[in-house]
């Protein structure tokens, strides 16, 4: 009956979430706007700002999620209907998502690539492929002049004399590919002495610096000419073809205006107009909005009044000036976080302070809940926030779920602890009084335990309010928003801008936490020295 009991209290809890959010995507499915999505660097970034401009200047109203943290969480979000329009290529649609073999002629000719894919896609997804852009953008194996010179590397075939010596820094979805480095061993032998996963941004400074010899780049980046990096040659041909192209969800398939805005970009942008892009986002460090419709608008597609975008951010000197133009976005950012962190931890409690007191009354139960709860906690965040994306899709309430998850622990075992740990003197006597139990718990037990369960609460918050930065991957927003993106360009003022005000929003949210426990104490605990922090 307990086991039962607790168990219900839990699936109650998840069903009326995932319950809501069913309900709202069942009525608003038809008229919600179009979800634009990007994964994290700085080419999908700017591609998906070129959609969400594009449909808006042909009247489709548009949300943004940008950044969200890879392949299969992007496309997870599509199949689910959670996001719209991404911005992806052939090769990693052949390899990445659909697996799949083709013989070496066709895998070799673009032309066959897309056919296959986007006929795979439809058939076994429901998404559709519209025509690509007219760029591909494949991966370039970078190494510095130096390393080059010294080994004498042209080629990936040269890689495999000098791989025991080389460290390379990879992304993460680059490691694990089977286009990627784990097809990179079988075809070209390639081993480096050591293999460090990197941002797509932070790989190219580690490169510079000297950290790592070799890093998987894309042919269209703008930062393989800033560092004057030497890309070697694919000559097996092990690369498919990276054509990019919009990937549509069944819903903004079926929408007319949707796909006509969107094939206007088919066949429009050349390899050398994206680099110059990509150098002008990564490099100059232009607004991406402002980068976007400057494309669209040289591509022709909006007239010169339309699609401006934002002023940008060039006249910011330094920090401090960046925060200033950025302070109405970052107060939306800081608002949004406060209020996941306040529902996760509202919700949080309300589960986590009846389970503690019923493990209490059932102590024989409270070993295997907490280990339970505390091997929910060593489940890594990103992994816990992807694995949420096929069941709840992207946003806010598959975030709220999982920091709704970890905030239990701190909480149960605060409660648990401190109702068990009561001092025992005061129970006695008012057991000795006859109180009944209950009169005991809401009078002796839960005042005497107020401050431990509120320490529990103060843990919890903390940990929240730095776990929903990365919440941000699934297109959640809030502080994680510029920090997610700040990663991906290798821009350390908007990394700052997200890393800062979190910070201080933790250390705030604990002294008002801290004052409320101070509130809670019963009197003759409480102290008149100020409020004590950690």
């Amino acid at each position: 009956m307990t086991r039962r009991a607790i168990a219900l209290v839990v699936v109650l809890a998840c069903t009326g979430l995932a319950g809501g959010r069913a309900q709202a995507q069942t009525e608003g499915a038809r008229g919600r706007p179009i979800v634009v999505a990007s994964k994290p660097f700085a080419e999908s970034y700017l591609l998906a700002e070129m959609f969400a401009q594009l449909l808006e200047h042909h009247g489709v109203s548009v949300t943004r999620v940008q950044g969200l943290g890879s392949t299969e969480v992007v496309f997870a979000a599509v199949r689910s209907g959670s996001v719209d329009v991404y911005p992806e290529y052939t090769g990693t649609g052949l390899t990445a998502v659909l697996n799949d073999q083709l013989a070496p002629e066709q895998r070799a000719d673009p032309r066959a690539v897309f056919t296959h894919v986007s006929n795979a896609f439809a058939s076994r997804f429901g998404v559709r492929w519209l025509p690509p852009l007219g760029f591909e953008n494949t991966f370039a194996m970078a190494v510095r002049p130096d390393t080059a010179q010294q080994y004498g590397l042209r080629s990936l075939s040269d890689l495999s004399r000098a791989r025991a010596n080389l460290r390379a820094g990879f992304t993460a979805d680059f490691i694990d590919r089977p286009d990627g480095l784990r097809g990179l061993r079988t075809s070209y032998s390639i081993d480096p002495a050591s293999v460090q996963p990197l941002s797509p941004a932070l790989k190219y400074q580690a490169l510079a610096s000297g950290s790592v010899d070799i890093i998987d780049g894309f042919s269209t980046d703008g930062l393989v000419a800033r560092y004057q990096l030497v890309v070697l040659l694919d000559d097996r041909r092990f690369f498919p073809p990276y054509e990019a192209a919009a990937v549509l969800s069944a819903r903004a398939a079926g929408q007319a205006e949707v796909v006509s805005a969107l094939t206007l970009l088919s066949g429009k942008v050349s390899e050398s107009t994206m680099r110059e892009l990509n150098r002008r986002v990564e490099v100059d460090r232009e607004d991406i909005a402002v980068v976007a419709a400057s494309a669209l608008r040289g591509l022709a597609l909006v007239s010169a009044g339309d699609a401006a975008g934002p002023t940008g951010i060039a006249g910011a000197s330094g920090l401090p000036g960046y925060l200033w133009q950025r302070r109405w976005a970052l107060l939306t950012h800081t608002m949004r976080h406060l209020w996941l962190v306040a529902l996760a931890l509202t919700l949080g409690a309300l589960v986590a302070v009846p389970l503690g007191l019923m493990l209490e009354r059932f102590r024989r139960l409270a070993a295997s809940v907490l280990s339970a709860l505390g091997i929910l906690q060593t489940i890594p965040s990103i992994a816990l926030l992807a694995f949420m994306v096929p069941l709840l899709g992207i946003g806010m309430v598959p975030a709220l779920v999982a920091l709704w998850l970890y905030a239990l622990l701190p909480m149960v075992r605060a409660t648990y602890g401190g109702v068990r740990d009561a001092d025992p003197d005061a129970v006695e006597a008012a057991e000795a009084l006859g109180m009944t139990a209950v009169q005991l718990l809401i009078n002796v037990r839960l005042p005497l335990a107020a401050p431990v369960i509120m320490a529990g609460v103060r843990t919890a918050a903390v940990i929240t309010v730095g776990a929903a930065t990365l919440a941000a991957f699934i297109g959640a927003g809030g502080l994680g928003e510029p920090i997610v993106t700040g990663l991906a360009l290798a821009d350390s003022r908007m990394v700052l801008s997200g890393a800062l005000p979190a910070a201080a929003l933790a250390v705030v949210v604990d002294g008002v936490l801290a004052l409320v426990e101070q509130r809670l104490r019963p009197a003759h605990l409480r102290v008149s020295s100020p409020v004590d922090r950690p």
